[in-house]
C-alpha cells in the first residue's frame, strides 16, 4: 500500500513539474501542439492515479469485509450466517471489480507515454496483493468449516478466484512474450558494408539509388541496436550510403588506419532507417 501511495505522489509531482517548466520559463510562448502534449500527459497521469485509487479502495474494502467475517463467525444465532454470506458475496464482487480495474490499469500503461520498471513493479505488486487475498479466503474457508459454517457462496468465490488467477497468469505470460517480441523488433536493425561492385551485385545500390529495388536482404547482418554500437569496417576508405542524423555517430580510424563506425546515440541514429549501408574500398 505504501508503495502505491508513493507512486501516486510521484505521478502528482511529475504533473506539477511538467506544468511549471512550461509556465515559469521567462518570455516563453507555448505553441498549441506543446500545450496539447502537456494536457495529454496530465490526463494520462490523472487517469492512472484514478485507477490506482480505485484499486486501493477496493483492497481496503475487501480487508474490512474480511474483518467483519472474522467477527461474525465468533458470534451466535441465525444472523451470524447471513452476515457472513453477505460479506463473502461483497468480497467476491470487489475482487472481480479489482481484477477488471487491474486490466484497465494495464491497458492505460500500454497506451501511456510513461514507461519504466516502476510501472511494471506497481502492476506486479497489485497482482500479488490480489493473489494474497485468494490465499486468505482459502484459509478463511478452512476456519469456517472447522466451526461447521459451510457457505456455498464461499466455495464459488474460491473456485472463481482460482480460475481467475490461472487465467491471469496465462494472460500475463502471453503478454510478456508479446512485449518481449515487440521489444526485440523495435531494437533490431541490419547493416552491410562492401565495395561498390559487391553492393551492386546484391541490388543494394543502383547508380545513385540505395535500397530502392529488390535488394538481397539476407546479405545484411542483423543486430540489436542496444548492444552493438561499434562496427569495424576493415577499410581505409568508407562512405555512408544511407542517411543517418549527424551527431549520432562517429567515423574514426583505428591504429591501422582502418575505419570504425561508433554509434553514439543509437535511438537517433536508427530513427531514419533500420538499414545501414556503407561503401568501402
Amino acid at each position: 500500500m505504501k508503495k502505491l501511495l508513493f507512486f501516486a505522489a510521484c505521478l502528482t509531482a511529475l504533473a506539477a513539474c511538467t506544468g511549471n517548466k512550461v509556465s515559469d520559463a521567462p518570455g516563453a510562448t507555448m505553441s498549441d501542439s506543446l500545450q496539447r502534449i502537456v494536457e495529454q500527459k496530465e490526463n494520462e497521469i490523472n487517469d492512472i492515479m484514478g485507477t490506482l485509487n480505485d484499486i486501493n479502495e477496493g483492497l481496503r474494502e475487501i480487508s474490512e469485509a474480511e474483518g467483519r467475517v472474522t467477527l461474525a463467525r465468533s458470534g451466535e444465532g441465525a444472523d451470524r450466517k447471513q452476515k457472513i454470506k453477505e460479506d463473502i458475496k461483497f468480497i467476491q464482487e470487489r475482487m472481480s471489480q479489482n481484477r477488471e480495474l487491474l486490466d484497465k490499469l494495464r491497458k492505460q500503461l500500454r497506451e501511456s507515454s510513461f514507461k519504466g520498471d516502476q510501472l511494471k513493479r506497481t502492476v506486479e505488486n497489485l497482482t500479488k496483493q490480489l493473489e494474497q487475498k485468494d490465499v486468505e479466503l482459502q484459509k478463511l474457508r478452512e476456519e469456517l468449516e472447522q466451526k461447521d459454517i459451510h457457505i456455498s457462496e464461499l466455495d464459488e468465490t474460491i473456485s472463481n478466484l482460482n480460475t481467475d488467477v490461472d487465467n491471469l497468469k496465462t494472460e500475463s505470460e502471453q503478454k510478456s512474450s508479446t512485449i518481449s517480441n515487440q521489444d526485440k523488433q523495435l531494437n533490431t536493425a541490419w547493416f552491410v558494408f562492401g565495395t561498390k561492385r559487391e553492393l551492386k551485385e546484391q541490388g543494394i545500390i543502383e547508380g545513385s539509388r540505395v535500397l530502392r529495388g529488390n535488394f538481397n536482404k539476407s546479405y545484411f547482418t542483423k543486430i540489436d541496436i542496444r548492444v552493438q554500437k561499434e562496427i569495424k569496417l576493415y577499410s581505409k576508405k568508407a562512405e555512408m550510403k544511407t542517411s543517418h542524423p549527424s551527431g549520432s555517430y562517429i567515423l574514426e580510424k583505428d591504429a591501422k588506419g582502418q575505419y570504425i563506425l561508433r554509434i553514439t546515440d543509437p535511438q537517433t541514429f536508427w530513427s531514419t532507417s533500420k538499414y545501414l549501408v556503407i561503401e568501402v574500398k
